[in-house]
C-alpha cells in the first residue's frame, strides 16, 4: 500500500489554535444565528484552503449548511464526501462551566468531541494533502450541516441528494471508546406527545381540574417501562403548565426509541402511536417525528473498513469495527447503500455533558487515518 499521506507532518499542538476558534464559537442547534456564525468561520477556513465554498440557506428555523468542493485533476470521477455537523447540544453560555482547557491528555470544551474535533482533523487532513501536493484518488467534497443533534429534520434531503453524487462517505463522528470505527448504526425514531387535561383553580377548585402534567407523568412511566433488549424507550423533554395556581391544561413531551433492527423499531413505532390516555377525562396525542433508518454493513462497507484498517495498522494502531447506537447522518447514507465509514473522528468521552473532552494524543493518528483514506479510498 503506497500511502505517502501517512508521512505527512501532522502536529497536535499546531492543530489546537484553529480548533479552539471553532469550539469557542458556540453553536447550539436551536440558535440559528449562532450556528451561522460557526458556519461562517468554517466557510472562511475552507475557502482559504482553495475550496469552492457554497452556503446553503437553512430552513425550518435551523441554521445554514456549508458545502466545499476541492479542485481535482479528474473532477468527473466519483468522489468522496466528508460529512459532519457543526451544531451542538450545548446552549450559548456553556463556555462558562465548560471552558476550553487542557488537563494532561484531555482537551475540554463544548462540542470539542461531538464533533468539532473530528471535523477539524478531517479538514486538517485535506490541508496537509494539499500542502504536500499529494493527489487524492477521487475529488473531495466537505458537507457541514446544522441540525444533526435533533435528527436532521431540515437537512436529510440535502444529505441524501449530496451523498447520491458520491462514491464514498466518510463521517468523522467520535471514535468508539476502544478507538474503533462504525460500520452500521441502529434505527431511531422520535415522537411528540401532548396530554390535554381540564383547567381549574388549583387553590379554590382543585378537584374540578384534570392535570395534563399528571397524565403525562403516568405516560412517561409507562413508556420507559416498555424498554427491552430489543428496543429502548426514553423521554428526554417535557414541558407543562404555565401558572402554579392553575391545574395544567397541556403538557408536551418528546420521546426517543432505538433498535438494532428495523423491524423492532417498526414495532416500537406502532406501540407509541397506539398509546391511549389513562382516563376518559384527559386526552393524549402522539405524532411521529424524525426517523433515522437502520444502517447495516454490506460488502462495500466492509471493503472500505478493510482499507481503513490497513491504513491504521501502517500508522501503528488497530481499529475494530461495530454497529453503534446514537444515530448520525451516516444512518442516511449507509441505508442508501453508499459505502460509508463512520466514527473516524477523535477519541474522548463525555459527549453531551459538561465533562465533554477529546484525547489530545488521538489527534495525529486519527488525522493520518483520514488523510490515508482520502488518498486511497
Amino acid at each position: 500500500m503506497d500511502a505517502p499521506a501517512l508521512d505527512l507532518p501532522f502536529d497536535a499542538e499546531a492543530m489546537l489554535p484553529g480548533l479552539r476558534r471553532w469550539v469557542e464559537c458556540e453553536s447550539p442547534t436551536f440558535d440559528a444565528a449562532a450556528v451561522n456564525r460557526m458556519m461562517g468561520i468554517a466557510a472562511r477556513d475552507l475557502a482559504l484552503m482553495g475550496a469552492r465554498v457554497e452556503t446553503i440557506p437553512g430552513r425550518m428555523g435551523f441554521g445554514d449548511c456549508v458545502r466545499a468542493s476541492f479542485p481535482h485533476p479528474r473532477p468527473q470521477e466519483p468522489s468522496i464526501l466528508v460529512m459532519g455537523h457543526l451544531d451542538t447540544v450545548h446552549p450559548v453560555g456553556t463556555l462558562a462551566p465548560l471552558p476550553w482547557r487542557q488537563e494532561g491528555n484531555r482537551l475540554y470544551g463544548p462540542g470539542v468531541y461531538d464533533m468539532k474535533g473530528g471535523n477539524w482533523i478531517a479538514i486538517e487532513a485535506i490541508r496537509q494533502l494539499l500542502r504536500a501536493g499529494i493527489a487524492t484518488r477521487r475529488p473531495v467534497t466537505v458537507l457541514l450541516t446544522s441540525d444533526e443533534e435533533v435528527g436532521s429534520p431540515s437537512t436529510r434531503d440535502l444529505i441524501e441528494a449530496e451523498a447520491a453524487r458520491h462514491a464514498v462517505v466518510l463521517v468523522p463522528e467520535p471514535a468508539r471508546p476502544d478507538g474503533g470505527v462504525v460500520t452500521g448504526r441502529y434505527a431511531i425514531a422520535r415522537f411528540n406527545l401532548r396530554a390535554t387535561g381540564r383547567p381549574s383553580h388549583a387553590g379554590a377548585r382543585l378537584a374540578d381540574g384534570r392535570s395534563a402534567i399528571r397524565e403525562m407523568c403516568r405516560q412517561v412511566v409507562a413508556i420507559e417501562a416498555m424498554t427491552s433488549d430489543a428496543v429502548t424507550y426514553s423521554v428526554g423533554v417535557i414541558h407543562g403548565g404555565q401558572w402554579v395556581n392553575c391545574v395544567a391544561t397541556h403538557c408536551d413531551a418528546e420521546s426517543l426509541s432505538m433498535a438494532k433492527r428495523q423491524e423492532d423499531l417498526d414495532e416500537a413505532v406502532e406501540k407509541m402511536l397506539s398509546l391511549r390516555p389513562t382516563g376518559n377525562d384527559v386526552q393524549l396525542s402522539v405524532t411521529r417525528g424524525v426517523t433515522r433508518p437502520v444502517w447495516e454493513p454490506d460488502e462495500k462497507v466492509m471493503a472500505l473498513y478493510g482499507t481503513a484498517r490497513q491504513i491504521a495498522q501502517r500508522i501503528g494502531f488497530d481499529i475494530p469495527h461495530q454497529s453503534a447506537g446514537g444515530g448520525s447522518d451516516g444512518n442516511f447514507t449507509g441505508a442508501m447503500g453508499i459505502p460509508t465509514l463512520d466514527g473516524l473522528g477523535v477519541q474522548g468521552a463525555g459527549g453531551h455533558t459538561l465533562e465533554e473532552h477529546l484525547l489530545i494524543d488521538s489527534l495525529v493518528p486519527r488525522a493520518k487515518l483520514l488523510a490515508g483514506l482520502l488518498q486511497l479510498a
